[in-house]
């Protein structure tokens, strides 16, 4: 059981290390302008690139991964596959300058690799004795593999001269002139990792289909879940949240760098804060679960959105500042920058006590010969649904808080996350009621 465990642990650190190298600063790559090594998209085409294309794949996620990992095809071998074609989709992704290949590209992308999210929280979930407790630890391996892509990229690929410091990101160096251009190289990394990851799925436990399964049709039975009263109020719960969810992969990078004068090359680094403090949390949700219940440690997540928006909305009330770089050179770390940094701490909360948690109901009150598919139908809301909506209104977000298309005035835009997630804590709290 323990090399089981191993094993599993090492594919959720591969799974979002291929997704983290490049996620935090795709942003800032396509919407910085060409005179700066960027693509010059505005917010919208941004949006549609991160959030449409994602909705893509989770939108085709219960045909390809629910229907034939559920009933004909074991799950490590057609990981296996998606994940190699993906690899190749991504090296191809990194030449590319167009909106148009971007967007075509981007969406044969999702379809190939968000399946792969379910497929693993599925074949960890069949191997697990008790997931309630044994699933955070190896979900956490994943926060890990997403911390070590996004900090070693920059450090070796961006930076110069490299200096150890006590605070994050704990390394400092001379950031290289071409850095905003090289950011489109996490997507060839992105794909290396990917081909290799392909080749160790072969060494996963075996998992295979589960043929003696009633409904022909294994997505059908799942979305027939949408019946119960607490799937139906978590849906619902789950599509704002992961709409602002969205928004934050969509604006974070721009924020730190032209708000808060962030240099390009701390970027990746600066939002794994939050995964630290995922990792804190994630050892601890189990309890958390025990003694407070779904309802309770669920809501705790959707506060956690809503106070990180409006600490961001309140320090965006200034006017925004460049970076400040000191009489030798070196980048000096503002008190608004570090503010803005540090309260990524509730991105523990945020992630874990929501999404985490809801992974596990999900997981709870499915039949067995359904749950990859039944975490394909949720990953349709929050991968999904979440994200397809997240791209028009952060469209709209650029419009009414913005100039030619590109948001201005974050505090506005933050303040509007912010209430939203308020909102959906208290109806959450509200109307969900746990089944046992």
């Amino acid at each position: 059981m323990g090399s089981v465990k191993s094993r599993l642990g090492a594919m959720m650190f591969l799974q979002y290390a291929v997704w983290g190298v490049w996620l935090p600063v795709l942003a800032t790559y396509l919407q910085s302008p060409s005179a700066e090594g960027g693509l010059g998209f505005t917010s919208g085409q941004v949006g549609w690139i991160i959030g449409v294309a994602a909705s893509m794949g989770a939108i085709f996620a219960p045909f390809i991964a629910g229907q034939f990992s559920d009933r004909y095809f074991s799950t490590e071998k057609f990981l296996a596959l998606l994940l190699l074609l993906g690899g190749i989709v991504k090296i191809t992704l990194s030449f590319q300058s167009s909106f148009t290949m971007w967007l075509f590209l981007s969406i044969l992308y999702s379809i190939l690799y968000m399946p792969t999210l379910s497929l693993t929280n599925s074949m960890a979930f069949a191997h697990l004795r008790n997931p309630d407790s044994e699933w955070p630890r190896i979900r956490v391996m994943g926060t890990l593999g997403w911390i070590a892509a996004s900090w070693l990229f920059p450090m070796i690929w961006l930076q110069t001269n490299l200096e150890f410091q006590i605070l994050p990101p704990f390394f400092v160096g001379v950031e290289v002139q071409d850095a905003t251009a090289r950011l489109g190289d996490t997507l060839k990394v992105s794909g290396v990792i990917s081909i290799l990851y392909a080749g160790y799925c072969l060494f996963l436990p075996n998992t295979p289909p589960k043929k003696e399964g009633v409904d022909k049709l294994a997505f059908k039975k799942a979305f027939n879940l949408l019946k119960d009263r607490s799937f139906a109020v978590l849906v619902l719960a789950s599509l704002p949240i992961a709409v602002i969810h969205q928004i934050y992969f969509m604006q974070t990078g721009p924020f730190f760098e032209n708000q808060l004068g962030l240099l390009v090359t701390y970027i990746a680094p600066a939002m794994t804060v939050g995964q630290f403090a995922e990792i804190a949390v994630m050892a601890f949700l189990g309890l958390f679960l025990a003694r407070l219940g779904f309802r309770w440690t669920m809501t705790i997540g959707a506060v956690a959105y809503f106070i990180r928006y409006a600490i961001w909305g309140l320090i965006s009330l200034q006017e925004p500042s460049g970076p400040s770089i000191d009489a030798a050179g070196q980048f000096v770390w503002t008190g608004p920058l570090m503010i803005g940094i540090f309260s990524q701490l509730l991105h523990g909360a945020c992630y874990a006590c929501f999404f985490a948690s809801a992974y596990i109901y999900v997981d709870r009150i499915a039949d067995d010969d359904i749950r990859n598919s039944a975490q394909t139908v949720f990953g349709i809301i929050i991968l999904g649904l979440g994200p397809m909506l997240a791209a028009p209104f952060l469209g709209v977000l650029g419009s009414v808080f913005g100039d030619a298309g590109v948001v201005t005035n974050f505090s506005g835009m933050w303040f509007t996350l912010a209430l939203i997630a308020l909102v959906t804590a208290v109806s959450f709290a509200f109307f969900f009621s746990e089944e046992k």
